[in-house]
């Protein structure tokens, strides 16, 4: 068996089976229903399920819906030390998974679908593995991601995940194992590193670019973050 990247819809009349392989399967648009394990459930966009060599499994979803699917002979240690089933994955990897979509219903290249999934792999193996998020949360999580040169606070997040903030604050902890402002510095502290490291931005756009107006305060939280100061990173 080879490490195989592919897009597949799901019949609405499950069958269960395994395979002598693991496979991954990785929504795109639409809902999988998936009893596999001790997971029997739902798996949306952004999230990934995980079936092991051997493993019986049942599928079922609508005919709209479509996933990548990953036949792979051998799983990253991330996974392999970890009981999660199902499990949040970062938005990098969701938007390679656009591209991967893309490039496959395209072309036919042999070499680049190679290279496709060894880079699907390094991204996979940076997973942290966050257990299945708490749709509510996943909201407010995609809300940073695309507003993170704004300004974020409790209120406004609580109001895009539809609830109260002290419920907020609470359920995000528990979803994700760092408060909401600890999660939003790493978030902007990590995207900073990037900026500085592969662009040449000037100091204070990249400030602005992770929510900082001002130079200083920037220079102030990564220094305090990174322990060195953003302009002896970038030497």
């Amino acid at each position: 068996m080879k490490n195989l990247l592919s897009i597949r819809s799901y019949s609405t009349k499950p069958t269960r089976h395994s395979h002598q392989f693991n496979q991954l399967v990785l929504p795109l648009r639409g809902v999988i229903n998936i009893s596999v394990g001790n997971f029997n459930g739902k798996v949306a966009p952004s999230e990934c399920v995980v079936v092991k060599t051997n493993e019986e499994h049942l599928f079922t979803a609508n005919t709209e819906a479509r996933f990548v699917v990953v036949d792979i002979e051998t799983l990253p240690s991330n996974i392999l030390s970890s009981n999660c089933v199902v499990f949040a994955i970062n938005s990098s990897l969701s938007r390679y998974l656009t591209f991967i979509e893309n490039q496959l219903e395209n072309k036919v290249n042999a070499q680049l679908e190679r290279a496709m999934f060894e880079m699907f792999n390094l991204l996979l193996a940076e997973e942290p593995l966050l257990p299945k998020v708490d749709n509510r949360i996943g909201t407010a999580i995609s809300f940073i991601e695309q507003n993170i040169a704004g300004k974020l606070n409790i209120k406004c997040l609580a109001e895009s995940a539809f609830l109260s903030e002290t419920q907020f604050k609470k359920l995000f902890k528990q979803q994700t194992g760092l408060t909401v402002m600890k999660f939003i510095t790493k978030a902007r502290m990590e995207k900073a590193q990037a900026l500085l490291t592969h662009t040449d931005y000037p100091l204070p756009i990249i400030g602005e670019k992770v929510g900082f107006k001002q130079p200083s305060a920037f220079s102030r939280r990564f220094s305090q973050y990174f322990g060195i100061s953003p302009n002896k990173f970038k030497k």
